[in-house]
């Protein structure tokens, strides 16, 4: 037998045996090379189901304020965290960029740190290796990243503490909304329009690499914002201890910008998606809520109703307060807490969902627009903007919900809506993560 009839034999061989796999009898039965999808339940996470409610204040607009209408709107199913983000969570997401960058460091300079084939041959690109053992006790390695470190001891005693401003998460995402609005000719394979890099300039689309926008975000808190917030006022302790004390472990993350908050979505989708099995598809991204999932989520499945528990006082039967603010004419302890209290400390509402009225401020992924609701649309509505450095500060707003620790209790009421840019760090805004789901 030839070479040639081998070949065939096995071409038809192989014919056989995919024909037989893959027997359909001719029927349309769909792609069979789709990997299975069963969507595990997110851990801390709560379900928020499919639904319609009024969108807007509830009650008079107190401050005159005029930035809201009352608007029927629905909602896609997602998944929610069911607390704030906390310190200790937080800090996962810090140690693993700072591991990851030491890691890059030893592997510009040590070949174990980086990544071998089965044949004992380097990834090209260059690959990290996350198993090598990080032992910075060997003089070779602490030598090669000592300029990541300040010169000065810590006030510990004798170790050196990372240095912060070091600390830079880079990632990238796909600008969706510019694609959209650029036209392909496929005959020739050429993209006809423009669009904004992310240095502001309007240049060519050349590509599907022209949508791929890359940023880099120092991700540490700023703890400072402790004093920043409020003058003559004694909060020294907190910026020492309120992100790094175990004793502040599950308390909401504060300090945190907008821009800060995106990044860590997007760290939290890839590390679940890196460590999932092959065979898994990959879930879908984590994000902050637009207003719209907020507010719908906040009431808890009740339309209509003035806080996320459901009552309009901010105190039960037994005339305990019943979130975190700023109750009565100023007395911040009558409510159990003078600042912020550990997530979880009251009740949940109807999602089960907490402090979704009090302890801290929530960012949403909403540009603010007083007019907005009069020109999103009743489907997932959603007003969104990428703002530039460059651009002024009224279209680096973005929307924040819940009221905090601070606030009176006109900000704890579902529909109330406030803003701050997108670029500042608050002791009293921090945020919580959703992800989009199959389920309804």
């Amino acid at each position: 037998m030839t070479r040639y009839s081998k070949v065939l034999l096995l071409g038809i061989i192989f014919s056989i045996i995919s024909c037989g796999k893959y027997n359909n009898k001719g029927e349309l039965t769909g792609s069979r090379g789709n990997k299975k999808y069963l969507e595990p339940h997110p851990y801390g996470m709560v379900s928020i189901p499919t639904g319609s409610f009024t969108i807007g204040i509830n009650d008079g607009d107190i401050l005159n304020s005029m930035n809201t209408n009352s608007k029927v709107v629905s909602i896609s199913s997602f998944w929610m965290d069911e607390t704030e983000i906390t310190n200790n969570e937080y800090r996962q997401f810090v140690r693993w960029v700072q591991d990851s960058i030491i890691r890059q460091r030893l592997a510009d300079n040590f070949d174990e740190f980086l990544l071998k084939s089965k044949k004992g041959e380097l990834y090209d690109p260059p690959r990290l290796n996350w198993d090598t053992k990080l032992d910075l006790r060997n003089d070779e390695y602490r030598e090669a990243i000592e300029d990541l470190y300040y010169a000065e001891v810590d006030r510990l005693g004798d170790a050196k503490e990372f240095d912060k401003r070091n600390l830079i998460y880079s990632y990238s995402w796909i600008d969706y909304y510019s694609a959209s609005k650029v036209s392909v000719d496929y005959e020739i394979g050429e993209y006809k329009g423009q669009i904004i890099d992310n240095k502001g300039k309007n240049v060519d689309v050349k590509g599907r690499s022209s949508f791929i926008m890359r940023e880099k975000t120092n991700i540490y808190p700023d703890t400072l914002c402790w004093l920043r917030d409020f003058s003559y006022s004694y909060n020294d302790p907190f910026v020492r201890d309120y992100l790094s004390h175990p004793g502040f472990n599950n308390y909401p993350v504060v300090g945190v910008s907008w821009i800060q908050a995106k990044a860590f979505c997007h760290w939290r989708t890839e590390m679940y998606n890196n460590n999932i099995s092959k065979n898994m598809a990959k879930v879908m991204e984590y994000r902050l809520p637009t207003e719209a999932e907020w507010e719908y989520a906040a009431r808890g499945g009740l339309d209509g109703n003035l806080y996320p528990w459901g009552g309009p006082y901010t105190r039960n039967k037994k005339g305990c307060f019943l979130a975190n603010f700023k109750p009565l004419r100023g007395n911040y302890v009558s409510d159990g807490g003078l600042r912020t209290l550990a997530v979880a400390s009251y009740e949940p509402n109807g999602f089960g969902l907490y402090d979704m009225s009090g302890n801290v401020a929530e960012w949403t992924s909403t540009a603010y627009n007083e007019s907005g609701y009069d020109f999103v649309h009743d489907m997932n509505p959603d007003y969104s903007y990428n703002a530039l450095p460059g651009d002024p500060p009224a279209l680096k707003r973005k929307v924040i919900r819940g009221g905090s620790w601070k606030d009176i209790y006109l900000f704890l009421q579902c529909g109330t809506r406030s803003y701050e840019y997108q670029d500042t760090t608050k002791s009293y805004i921090g945020f919580r993560c959703v992800r989009s789901t199959i389920k309804n």
